[in-house]
């Protein structure tokens, strides 16, 4: 994953378990990450689908965690947003090669290899235990 999606949604997680019981607008979380209010939607749309979030419309409405930070963890998180393998993608190389006719397969092991020993890192990690490094 070559994109900030995953630290913009553990932002968001985090933000919103130091602040339990407010409800924040996307316009606050976004000045807290220093990214435009219409990503901050996006992620939130997002996580929201999974459960992680709840919202509040109208004046006075806002975000809030949907679930416990201590119910949900960072594989979570990251599968979330996730939209390729951890070490990038592959090539289109030269079928006439011989490197190149094989090197996509091994690859393809590698990644796979790679994202499955990252997720279980991953799993076992609450974004409870990520906020506790904030206190």
């Amino acid at each position: 994953m070559n994109n900030g999606r995953f630290a913009t949604a553990l932002h968001i997680l985090t933000l919103l378990d130091i602040k339990k019981g407010e409800l924040l607008s996307s316009e606050f979380i976004a000045g807290s990450i220093n990214v435009n209010p219409a990503i901050v939607r996006k992620e939130i749309g997002n996580l929201r689908a999974l459960g992680f979030i709840e919202s509040k419309e109208g004046k006075g409405g806002g975000y809030t965690l949907g679930k416990s930070s201590s119910k949900i963890t960072l594989s979570e998180v990251y599968r979330a947003v996730n939209d390729s393998p951890l070490l990038g993608r592959a090539n289109d190389p030269n079928p006439d090669c011989p490197v190149g006719r094989q090197i996509n397969d091994h690859l393809k092991d590698l990644f796979s290899t790679a994202d499955e020993l990252f997720l279980k890192q991953l799993d076992k990690i609450t974004v409870k235990d990520f906020v506790k490094r904030f206190e």
